[in-house]
């Protein structure tokens, strides 16, 4: 898919930061098909590119997104590749959290408007989540009777906790960000001018400061660490990674500059440079194109 054949969404990068952003603000981005197939493609073109060091994923018009496209009366779940069986389907949320999962890549969700159902669970793997005070969410699966999708029932009790998860995903009713920050499931609220500003200025400081394979490896680790049930795995990873810091380049670069009280300029590339130690170098790492 070509930049050019997107028609839910844009995509651009500016200052090594790309903004993809859902763009049917007459439909209060409403979540379609094409719109899945689409987010799915800018985020691995985003995390391909050397260049883009942060993705910013917002919408365009009043809201971030108000779940599921109902306006054709029902869900549209057409499977379109009848080749790869029922069975090999992927509902359209769980793509884009997964490929978001998957990253090497940072992901800030910068969300204003209602985040209702599939526009709140697409976020849910994104690294941050910065919120305006106008913000409303909801898992409202229960009051549509569907069920929890974009693999939420995974990702929100780790975010919230098992109570406060039970609370919105059984009542699915709708809940406000200051109710969202103090829960855990934001990492910041602003006023509604301010959180796309705030979001540029955390991409900002991500590009300036870190390092992408450092990134991209502590991306991993807590993604496929954290629900480990002891911390002897983690521990396995950490020492072969610290061993090798003597002759680690960024390690290097990142004492260096320390010392010499100037901005670091980390030499590593993803995915070039990630360590060969990790224990997931033979999985995937992004959804198959």
């Amino acid at each position: 898919m070509d930049i050019s054949d997107y028609g839910d969404i844009t995509y651009e990068v500016e200052e090594r930061i790309a903004t993809i952003r859902l763009d049917r603000p007459q439909a209060r981005n409403g979540y379609t098909l094409r719109m899945s197939d689409e987010l799915e493609d800018a985020l691995q073109r985003a995390d391909r590119d050397e260049d883009v060091r942060v993705v910013i994923l917002t919408g365009a018009g009043t809201d971030f997104c108000v779940g599921a496209d109902l306006s054709g009366g029902g869900f549209d779940v057409s499977a379109g590749d009848e080749t790869s069986g029922q069975d090999h389907w992927q509902e359209p949320a769980g793509r884009c959290s997964r490929t978001i999962h998957l990253m090497n890549t940072p992901v800030i969700a910068a969300i204003h408007g209602a985040a209702v159902g599939g526009g709140l669970t697409i976020t849910l793997s994104c690294d941050f989540r910065l919120a305006a005070t106008d913000s409303r969410f909801g898992l409202v699966f229960t009051r549509r009777g569907i069920y929890p999708e974009g693999a939420s029932a995974w990702y929100l009790p780790r975010l919230v906790g098992m109570t406060r998860a039970s609370d919105w995903m059984i009542s699915g009713r709708i809940f406000d960000a200051d109710e969202a920050l103090a829960s855990g499931l934001l990492t910041s609220v602003h006023a509604p001018h301010d959180v796309h500003r705030a979001a540029r200025a955390l991409a900002h400081d991500i590009r300036d400061t870190t390092a992408p394979v450092s990134v991209a490896v502590t991306r991993q680790m807590l993604a496929r660490l954290a629900g480990e049930p002891s911390p002897f795995p983690a521990h396995e990873v950490d020492s072969q990674l610290i061993r090798d810091l003597p002759t680690n380049p960024d390690a290097i670069e990142g004492v260096r500059s320390f010392l010499d009280k100037r901005p670091p300029n980390f030499p590593g590339t993803v995915p070039h440079d990630l360590p060969s130690s990790l224990p997931w170098t033979d999985q995937p790492t992004r959804t198959s194109t």
